[in-house]
Protein backbone atom coordinates (compact mmCIF):
# COMPACT_ATOMS: atom_id res chain seq x y z
CA UNK A 1 0.00 0.00 0.00
CA UNK A 2 1.22 3.32 -0.81
CA UNK A 3 0.62 6.77 0.03
CA UNK A 4 0.64 9.77 -2.00
CA UNK A 5 0.93 13.60 -0.22
CA UNK A 6 0.12 16.73 -1.87
CA UNK A 7 1.59 19.68 -1.50
CA UNK A 8 0.07 22.01 1.14
CA UNK A 9 -1.85 25.08 -1.02
CA UNK A 10 -0.38 28.88 -0.47
CA UNK A 11 -3.79 30.37 -1.00
CA UNK A 12 -7.59 29.44 -0.11
CA UNK A 13 -10.83 29.97 -1.70
CA UNK A 14 -11.61 33.87 -0.90
CA UNK A 15 -8.39 34.86 -0.66
CA UNK A 16 -7.67 38.54 -2.58
CA UNK A 17 -4.52 38.16 -5.01
CA UNK A 18 -2.47 39.85 -7.64
CA UNK A 19 -0.65 38.09 -10.74
CA UNK A 20 0.83 40.03 -14.03
CA UNK A 21 -2.44 40.70 -15.43
CA UNK A 22 -4.11 42.20 -12.33
CA UNK A 23 -5.39 41.41 -9.14
CA UNK A 24 -8.10 38.84 -8.36
CA UNK A 25 -10.31 36.71 -5.59
CA UNK A 26 -9.78 32.90 -5.41
CA UNK A 27 -12.49 31.35 -6.76
CA UNK A 28 -11.63 27.65 -6.88
CA UNK A 29 -8.99 25.34 -7.06
CA UNK A 30 -7.27 22.10 -8.59
CA UNK A 31 -4.12 19.88 -7.97
CA UNK A 32 -3.02 19.28 -11.56
CA UNK A 33 0.37 18.10 -13.04
CA UNK A 34 2.29 18.21 -10.11
CA UNK A 35 1.16 21.90 -9.20
CA UNK A 36 -1.88 23.40 -7.57
CA UNK A 37 -3.58 26.07 -10.17
CA UNK A 38 -6.43 28.72 -8.93
CA UNK A 39 -9.63 29.64 -10.74
CA UNK A 40 -9.42 33.87 -10.20
CA UNK A 41 -11.71 35.96 -10.64
CA UNK A 42 -10.84 39.58 -11.75
CA UNK A 43 -12.97 42.64 -10.76
CA UNK A 44 -15.26 43.40 -13.96
CA UNK A 45 -14.83 46.91 -16.02
CA UNK A 46 -17.55 48.78 -17.20
CA UNK A 47 -20.02 46.94 -19.37
CA UNK A 48 -18.78 46.58 -23.32
CA UNK A 49 -20.90 48.03 -26.11
CA UNK A 50 -21.50 44.88 -27.45
CA UNK A 51 -22.26 43.09 -23.83
CA UNK A 52 -20.91 40.23 -22.09
CA UNK A 53 -20.55 36.80 -23.37
CA UNK A 54 -19.44 34.69 -19.86
CA UNK A 55 -16.93 34.51 -17.65
CA UNK A 56 -14.42 36.54 -19.11
CA UNK A 57 -13.47 37.69 -15.75
CA UNK A 58 -12.09 34.20 -14.79
CA UNK A 59 -8.70 32.60 -15.60
CA UNK A 60 -6.88 29.65 -14.42
CA UNK A 61 -3.71 30.58 -13.10
CA UNK A 62 -0.58 27.89 -11.32
CA UNK A 63 1.03 28.98 -8.15
CA UNK A 64 3.70 30.39 -8.91
CA UNK A 65 2.34 33.05 -10.97
CA UNK A 66 0.29 34.18 -7.82
CA UNK A 67 1.16 36.44 -5.00
CA UNK A 68 -0.80 37.10 -2.17
CA UNK A 69 -1.93 40.49 -0.94
CA UNK A 70 -1.44 39.95 2.42
CA UNK A 71 0.40 42.73 4.54
CA UNK A 72 -0.79 45.56 1.79
CA UNK A 73 -2.88 48.51 2.57
CA UNK A 74 -5.29 47.40 -0.41
CA UNK A 75 -5.53 44.08 1.05
CA UNK A 76 -7.00 45.80 4.65
CA UNK A 77 -9.15 47.64 2.61
CA UNK A 78 -9.94 45.40 0.57
CA UNK A 79 -11.22 43.03 3.21
CA UNK A 80 -13.18 45.81 5.63
CA UNK A 81 -15.43 45.53 1.91
CA UNK A 82 -15.31 42.17 1.82
CA UNK A 83 -16.80 42.14 5.56
CA UNK A 84 -19.32 44.88 4.92
CA UNK A 85 -20.69 43.02 2.25
CA UNK A 86 -20.90 40.27 3.96
CA UNK A 87 -23.12 42.02 6.77
CA UNK A 88 -25.26 43.21 4.42
CA UNK A 89 -26.62 39.14 2.84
Amino acid sequence: MSASVLPVRKFCKGQIVRFMGGEGIIKNYRFESGSWEYLVEMPMGPKPEMGRVGYETMIWLSEVDISSLKNSFFQKVLNLEQKNLTKAC
